[in-house]
């Protein structure tokens, strides 16, 4: 068997695989945050919930990142490539932006 064609079978199922690991952190993140939130009376004052849920979505990012580029090998078309670079660059621009948000929010915390 071409080893193309053993890629094409076992990638999408890998890179599903790893986004799946990607959802259950931010719903765990999600989670955490909810009870740091209710469990602070419901403050929007503390930072604390904020920065779990930050900190998860960039981890998770990471993961969904990660599923995209084991995509790369089995693009065939440009549509393909196309679609999957305007996702990359999409969840990069998201990783930047949630990691300045997490570094002004610790700056925040720190006066």
């Amino acid at each position: 068997m071409d080893f193309h064609v053993v890629l094409t079978k076992v990638i999408p199922t890998l890179a599903s695989l790893i986004e799946g690991i990607g959802v259950l952190i931010i719903l765990y993140g999600c989670i955490k945050s909810l009870y740091l939130f209710i469990t602070d009376n419901l403050n929007l004052n503390n930072n604390q919930p904020k920065l779990e849920l930050a900190k998860a979505l960039a981890f998770s990012l990471e993961f969904k990142l990660a599923a995209e580029i084991l995509k790369t090998v089995i693009i065939q078309t440009i549509d393909e490539f196309i679609v999957l670079s305007a996702i990359v660059i999409l969840r990069v621009v998201l990783t930047v932006v949630i990691h300045w948000e997490i570094k002004s929010t610790n700056s925040e915390v720190g006066e």
